[in-house]
């Protein structure tokens, strides 16, 4: 028997479903499934009963329902005594891009602070891709990524904001004048790309490869302050999401025909358990970006 077993079990009961449970604990419908299972196999009990659309609790459920929902108390009041004295803070380990890191979410983390000052966001910065293979290793336990991954689905996820690529060049770039660019337009142009653990990359190479485009890439970086200064210089141009644009109002952001769309969210591992502060911070991104 585990805690986490213990809370699976009380949500189903609680809400009188599996697929109810699942969603408010951020885990898979077979994750919960499994849980009362093994619970009623090591204890030789039957914990539901199984009508059209409803669990019910067996008389043996209830009582066993009871004495989890104790146990649950007993071992949240332990780490609210820990919290307190100030021994213990809980902590979120999150992965964020660097096209976010620096200039959207700094406000984001204050406005979080500000309405759960027990709660910890530990950031490191990483590209989507790594991002998500720290949050398959339990490396991390969030990433906010580019969610335009061919894999996206092995995740628990939850999707944020829908986004598109714009290129962005200085007020006086040679393009900087154009209401609109195909990726065509950008044959031997000089730009700045983000570094290879970036899905971003991979997007806009398989459109360069595709379309027979080989751009003349002068950087690759992660560093948003690098990428605005070599900007400025008017000579090259890089792919920012449109949202950043008015973070950056030194830069002109030219929409790309085709669009290039996006979808920008949080990732955290399938199957696994999240923290009480980690689903809090989950919610409060939903009410964020909205």
């Amino acid at each position: 028997m585990t805690l986490n077993q213990l809370r699976y079990f009380c949500a189903a009961a609680r809400f009188h479903s599996i697929t109810q449970a699942a969603r408010s604990l951020f885990v898979t419908q077979p994750t919960v499934s499994l849980a009362i299972r093994e619970l009623e196999k090591e204890f030789s009990i039957i914990l539901f009963s199984y009508t059209k659309n409803r669990l019910e609790l067996t008389q043996e459920g209830e009582i066993f329902f009871e004495r989890a929902l104790h146990l649950l108390e007993v071992s949240d009041d332990m780490q609210a005594s820990f919290s307190d004295s100030s021994r213990f803070r809980s902590t979120v380990r999150l992965g964020i891009p660097p096209m976010l890191s620096a200039i959207f979410f700094p406000e984001l983390m204050d406005a979080f602070h500000e309405k759960h000052p027990d709660i910890w966001l530990e950031l490191a910065e990483y590209g989507s891709v790594r991002a998500c293979s720290m949050v398959q290793d339990e490396q991390l336990d969030i990433g906010l990524v580019n969610m335009e991954m061919y894999s996206i689905d092995k995740f628990s996820y939850q999707v944020l904001a829908d986004d598109q690529l714009v290129f962005c060049v200085s007020p006086e770039h040679r393009l900087a004048s154009h209401a609109s660019i195909s990726l065509k337009e950008l044959d031997q142009e000089p730009l700045i790309l983000f570094n290879h653990d970036s899905v971003q990359n991979h997007l806009l190479n398989m459109q360069f490869h595709s379309l027979g485009i080989r751009p003349q890439v002068v950087l690759h970086s992660s560093q948003i302050t690098t990428t605005l200064k070599f900007l400025r210089q008017g000579k090259c141009g890089c792919f920012f999401f449109s949202s950043m644009l008015p973070y950056v109002p030194e830069v002109k952001g030219i929409p790309v025909t085709p669009e290039i769309p996006v979808k920008i969210g949080l990732v955290w591992k399938k199957g696994k358990y999240i923290s009480s502060s980690a689903q809090a911070f989950i919610h409060f991104c939903e009410q964020y970006y909205r």
